[in-house]
Formats: C-alpha cells, sequence, structure tokens
C-alpha cells in the first residue's frame, strides 16, 4: 500500500492575496496610532515604492529597502505591535483581500494540500493573515528580537526573488513535501524562482513579465482585477439593459 506524499501550495502575498502592500499597510497604521512622524513615514514609503516599481533583482534596492523594513520596526514591543497587527488586518488587510484567491487556496485544503504564504512583509504578520484565513502557515522576512524589542535587525536575509525558493525547499524538506506535487501562486516576475521550483506553478494577476512567461508555458492564469474591472464596467450597463427591457416589453390588455 502507497502512502501518499503531503503536498503544498505556496502563495505570495502582495498583489496576489492582497491588493497593495502589506506591509505598506502595517505603516499606515502604525503612522495612524502614533509611533512615526510624518517624515518616518514618508522615507519608509519612498523605499517600498521604489522596491516594488523597479522590480528589482539590484542587491543596492534590496538593501536600501531592507534597511527601511529594519528602521521601521527597531525598538517597538512585539506584544503591542502584535496588538496594533490585529486592528490593522481588520481595518486595512481584510478589505483588500482578493476573494478568488481564497476561493484557490480554500479548494487546495479541502483536498488536502496544505496552505502556506511566503512573503518579504514581515513573518509575524504574513502568520497572522494565515491564522486569519485558516491557512497552514507562512513564512516571511525574519525581524530579530531581543527582551521583547524588535532589535531593528533582520533574522536572515529579506524574503524576495530567489530567497523564496530557498526557503519553501528548506520547507519542503521539514514537511516531506515533494516539490513536483506542489502549487505556487504570485503576480510578480521577481517570483519566477519560487514557481520553477514546483512542478504546478500559476499567475494571479501577473505583471506584463510574469504574463509573457506564464502563456508561454503554458501556465494558469488567473486575473482577478480584470473580473474588478468588467464587473464595474458591465454591471451598470446589464442594469439598464434590464430596466429598457421591462420599459419596452409590451405590458398585456386586461381583458
Amino acid at each position: 500500500m502507497s502512502i501518499k506524499q503531503q503536498r503544498a501550495a505556496f502563495f505570495d502575498v502582495d498583489n496576489t492575496l492582497v491588493r497593495g502592500s502589506t506591509i505598506y499597510f502595517l505603516g499606515r497604521g502604525m503612522y495612524q496610532r502614533g509611533f512615526f512622524t510624518k517624515a518616518d513615514i514618508s522615507r519608509f514609503v519612498l523605499a517600498n515604492l521604489r522596491f516594488r516599481l523597479t522590480g528589482t533583482e539590484k542587491q543596492d534596492e534590496i538593501n536600501r529597502f531592507q534597511k527601511s523594513a529594519q528602521d521601521f520596526i527597531g525598538g517597538h514591543n512585539v506584544t503591542e505591535i502584535n496588538t496594533v497587527a490585529q486592528e490593522i488586518y481588520d481595518e486595512y488587510v481584510s478589505p483588500a483581500l482578493w476573494e478568488g484567491t481564497i476561493e484557490i487556496a480554500q479548494r487546495h485544503l479541502n483536498d488536502g494540500v496544505e496552505v502556506w504564504l511566503v512573503t518579504a512583509a514581515p513573518e509575524d504578520m504574513a502568520t497572522l493573515i494565515a491564522q486569519r484565513l485558516g491557512f497552514t502557515g507562512a513564512i516571511g522576512s525574519k525581524a530579530a528580537i531581543k527582551d521583547g524589542f524588535y532589535t531593528g535587525e533582520m533574522n536572515g536575509p529579506l524574503l524576495h526573488g530567489r530567497e523564496k525558493a530557498t526557503a519553501i525547499k528548506e520547507l519542503a524538506r521539514e514537511h516531506g513535501f515533494n516539490l513536483e506535487e506542489c502549487f505556487g501562486y504570485s503576480d510578480s516576475h521577481n517570483d519566477l524562482p519560487l514557481l520553477l521550483t514546483v512542478g504546478k506553478p500559476s499567475a494571479i494577476n501577473p505583471d506584463a513579465i510574469l504574463r509573457i512567461r506564464a502563456l508561454k508555458e503554458k501556465w494558469p492564469i488567473h486575473d482577478f482585477r480584470r473580473m474588478r474591472f468588467i464587473n464595474r464596467l458591465l454591471g451598470p450597463l446589464v442594469s439598464r439593459a434590464a430596466w429598457l427591457g421591462t420599459r419596452l416589453t409590451p405590458r398585456r390588455k386586461s381583458r
């Protein structure tokens, strides 16, 4: 009797599961609660945007973003930040979730496939999202902690690009996953190392480069942005057509 090998589905977070940047939501919520000045949050947002928009593997950009993330969290009490993160999830993250992505993840769970989030965002925040959604777990960038406070240093590399592939290989060794039978989902070509590590990659809300690669490789493509646009565009037209239909339908004459 053969033993069924455990499988996993690995999901990127920003723009794959959540519309926008998780760490931006965290920074915005902390700013509103008085953790930062406007100058602090402006520097952080600028570094975050540069990192996202360059679509980069350039080490200087990665280092710049990593330093910004370290300065952003350093010196804060871990318990306090975890409490704030719960509030930020309810306020910003939950309304920005892609329901289509959650449905894909839920189908995997129903099939006995573990669902893991894999993100450059702080692992504590990614774990919170996974817990709220009933997923198996999360791996992300790890912030160093000492005596209950974030030190402002990273415990390991920023989980970006090739580092994601390295991380899921390590996770596969620990959990006995056969990566050829595993699934991967992302919106960004920067995650090609992750997608090429699994046997069943897919694109969700892909950028232009990832879309071209997915089409070439015949990977499944899910674009929930297009569905939202079509719904916004066609919804009023359908309603208008239905209204006109009722106006133009001849009424039966009463006998």
